[in-house]
């Protein structure tokens, strides 16, 4: 794939999600005005609430089955590039989206929206001060990216652009994360995914796509 596409569809990707967050902090003004603001409707809405919930669990998990049936196809015709590049998201995702991403929520303790709280207590354990960056979505944005790339079409690029939206919306909806969280989320996944597509596939890219 020639250097102009790979950028192309690294934006739509990207893009949704960033102009979500940046009209968002536009409208508000501030993180606090917008938490609030979230609060607010996520309170009053309980049905809408059960489904940003039903996606923020689950969204993570069916962006694997992608990647399984690229593993499988794999497998089964003996394709060694495909199976590379499974392994190389796999282990891109392990090491960006977990090890490092989880070491620096650790380290930064930053509390959760819904806390209340202000000050951070770094070098903690406590889940209530992992707010930054968001876990959620650095591992959506590491495996839509990847898999965007992978697949080479903008059509593509842009649906999966949509999901990982979604998914950085539905974690400011259920108060687990501020708009910086999410675009430091967004960074994370960003690296992993593009590690994965460099590390898995040839200069020449996968089988069949241009």
């Amino acid at each position: 794939m020639r250097a102009n596409a790979l950028a192309g569809n690294f934006l739509l990707v990207s893009l949704p999600l960033l102009g979500l967050l940046a009209l968002a902090m536009g409208l508000f003004g501030s993180e606090e005005q917008l938490m609030a603001a979230m609060r607010a409707h996520k309170n009053a809405h309980l049905t809408l609430q059960q489904l940003v919930r039903l996606f923020t669990d689950w969204g993570n998990q069916v962006m694997y089955l992608p990647f399984l049936v690229i593993l499988f196809n794999a497998w089964h015709r003996r394709d060694r590039r495909s199976l590379r590049f499974v392994v190389a998201y796999v282990l891109a995702q392990v090491v960006v989206c977990f090890l490092l991403l989880h070491l620096t929520k650790m380290a930064l303790g930053r509390p959760r929206p819904y806390t209340f709280l202000e000050l951070y207590q770094p070098l903690t354990l406590s889940p209530a001060f992992h707010s930054l960056p968001s876990g959620h979505t650095a591992e959506i944005s590491g495996s839509c990216l990847a898999l965007a790339l992978w697949l080479g079409r903008a059509r593509w690029a842009l649906a999966l652009g949509l999901v990982v939206a979604v998914m950085g919306l539905s974690r400011l909806y259920l108060l687990q994360h501020y708009p910086s969280d999410v675009f430091f989320g967004w960074m994370f996944g960003a690296l992993s995914g593009f590690a994965a597509y460099t590390f898995g596939t040839s200069k020449e890219g996968p089988p069949g796509h241009g």
